[in-house]
């Protein structure tokens, strides 16, 4: 069943304690990062699209409040844990909350990477190429998935976290035929090399904001239900690239 969000540890009181506030500031501050985050990603898409390069600086800019964001959580994750020593639920929560706060800035990193690489194209791709690429189809997967888990966090619900599993496996599948996909592409579009290089580069961004996403979704799994959902370390991908 899924856990009331507003309730961390079913035994609190009524009334709240100094703990409960502090712990309701850091679920809005995170909310309030999820937001932006995916604003950046969907404004990603939109500057591709149209070459919008205008709307490529407004994400690069952007990207310092999503710096802030992490910053203020981690401090408030700290802060937490030095002064009300939380333990249970209590405390799984803000563990997670700082790994959550991680991956929402790498997801935030890769979609200032996508407007930097709107900044180096010197005209628009065709849309049809475009669509040819697959970048529009996980483009559609990966905002899903953004979607999903920042509402299975709001309503405490596991179950919804684990359906972004299979979302996942959809961008790596994409990802996987890019070296065809785009083969063919370039046979197709030879004056267009460099520009599909960069396309390509989106491609491989988008497929490790799904892998960021699913790293969420874990989380908010251990939270919920103290499952903590071990790696496959076999099909771990370095997340260092941006």
């Amino acid at each position: 069943m899924p856990i009331n969000p507003e309730q961390y540890v079913p035994e609190h009181p009524e009334v709240p304690t100094h703990l409960d506030l502090e712990l309701g500031k850091l679920r809005q501050n995170l909310l309030g990062m999820w937001n932006l985050v995916i604003s950046q990603v969907s404004k990603a898409e939109e500057a591709l699209n149209y070459h919008d390069r205008n709307l490529a600086m407004e994400i690069k800019a952007n990207e310092k409040r999503v710096d802030a964001f992490e910053l203020n959580i981690t401090l408030g994750c700290e802060n937490i844990l030095a002064l009300f020593s939380p333990v249970a639920a209590d405390l799984r929560f803000v563990l997670s909350v700082l790994k959550i706060a991680y991956n929402l800035e790498r997801t935030g990193d890769y979609a200032k990477t996508i407007a930097n690489i709107v900044l180096d194209l010197e005209k628009p791709l065709p849309p049809e190429v475009i669509k040819k690429s697959g970048v529009p189809a996980m483009f559609a997967v990966t905002l899903t998935m953004l979607h999903d888990i920042q509402r299975a966090f709001e309503n405490g619900d596991s179950t919804l976290s684990r359906g972004v599993f299979s979302k996942d496996e959809e961008l790596d599948t994409i990802n996987k035929e890019a070296y065809h996909t785009f083969t063919e592409l370039i046979r197709e579009n030879p004056e267009e090399i460099p520009a599909l290089l960069h396309l390509l580069s989106v491609v491989r961004r988008l497929e490790r904001i799904g892998d960021q996403s699913k790293n969420i979704a874990e989380e908010i799994i251990f939270y919920l239900e103290a499952d903590l959902i071990k790696h496959n370390k076999s099909k771990r991908k370095p997340s260092q690239e941006i």
